[in-house]
């Protein structure tokens, strides 16, 4: 993608996976990475986690030699992260690369397409070798959370009990939608809460499971301090747990549909340019919704239903609080939640 757009352009594209490549720039001093630059607008270094002390040698990059562009990517967040962070800070952009978005999905196989495929997405995911061999869903899905979702993390990280961390995704990946307790988890494994903490953040880093706090506004009732946590993927979370059943001889589709408008809803909040926090909000009394925006002092409030004929009411205790800005995100409609429309109540029946 990035040599797409760079095309056109004086680039250099360096590979961190080949020995002639990376030796180069592991050797190279100042005037070494001034030659090796030179003439050209952009230089790209692919994989370039795998290059030893490479934060120091792309900072003399962008430090002392400015006329260069400095683009550098990698297949692993942890692996850039550990290897770039610290000498770049203040110096650099970051883009993320999530699984593939709805609308991105949409635009190149077409409307029509796409929606007899939306069952399928909330089995399988989004990650585009799953998209790209219809079929072979299992084989590449099992691939993935072997690779990426354990090996990476485990030999970034010193991770001391892999088999801890197993479980502790295997219990997030059951309770997607649901509240969770880091002590439930922590007496359900078998290890203290600020292990299940510390596992969590690093399942974050890497981005496979992102949290959502309640929210609250020091109402009485309020529950202030829980969290949800959600996967980036539905295939990945899929496979976590061993199911790739078909929806209707599930129990949790539900949860798969809450997962995936969320993920969707991560994934295009970090294109548009809004100053939005993302919460839940629950009670003491069991009054709950979904999803709640905060924008500007302005709060809109989601709730999600596979089945697009049941009826949803909004709590009395949020309306008396925070208004009647309430959507219902369905089937019939969830294109316009996923790609951030501002018209959400279009044909909607809200009670």
């Amino acid at each position: 993608m990035i040599r797409e757009l760079l095309a056109g352009k004086k680039y250099l594209f360096l590979n961190g996976d080949d020995d002639n490549d990376r030796t180069l720039i592991e050797n190279a001093n100042t005037e070494d990475l001034r030659s090796i630059v030179k003439g050209y607008s952009y230089v790209f270094i692919d994989e370039v986690q795998r290059i030893a002390n490479v934060g120091l040698k792309l900072k003399i990059i962008i430090d002392q030699i400015k006329e260069a562009q400095l683009i550098v990517s990698g297949s692993s967040s942890l692996d850039i992260n550990n290897a770039v962070q610290e000498p770049l800070t203040g110096r650099n952009f970051e883009y993320h690369l999530f699984p593939i978005a709805w609308s991105e999905f949409e635009d190149e196989i077409g409307y029509v397409a796409a929606q007899k495929q939306l069952e399928m997405r909330l089995i399988y995911g989004m990650y585009p070798d799953v998209l790209n061999n219809l079929g072979d869903e299992y084989k590449i899905l099992q691939n993935l959370t072997t690779s990426y979702l354990y090996k990476d993390i485990f030999d970034l990280s010193n991770i001391r009990l892999p088999e801890v961390l197993d479980k502790i995704v295997r219990a997030l990946a059951f309770q997607i939608g649901s509240q969770v307790s880091y002590n439930e988890i922590a007496n359900l494994v078998g290890v203290d809460k600020q292990t299940v903490s510390n596992y969590i953040d690093l399942l974050e880093k890497a981005y496979i499971v992102f949290r959502m706090n309640s929210y609250h506004n020091n109402h009485r009732d309020e529950i202030k301090f829980n969290r949800k946590i959600y996967f980036y993927d539905n295939g990945i979370r899929n496979m976590v747990i061993g199911d790739l059943n078909r929806l209707e001889i599930r129990q949790d589709v539900g949860k798969l549909w809450e997962n995936f408008l969320m993920a969707e809803r991560k994934k295009a909040l970090t294109v548009y340019p809004l100053m939005v926090r993302s919460h839940f909000w629950r009670t003491t009394r069991q009054q709950e919704i979904d999803y709640v925006e905060e924008e500007n002092r302005h709060i809109r409030a989601f709730e999600f239903k596979w089945n697009d004929r049941k009826k949803v009411h909004l709590p009395k205790a949020f309306r008396e609080a925070y208004g009647d800005d309430f959507t219902v995100i369905n089937r019939s409609n969830f294109r316009k939640f996923i790609e951030m429309s501002e018209v959400f109540h279009e044909g909607i029946e809200i009670q």
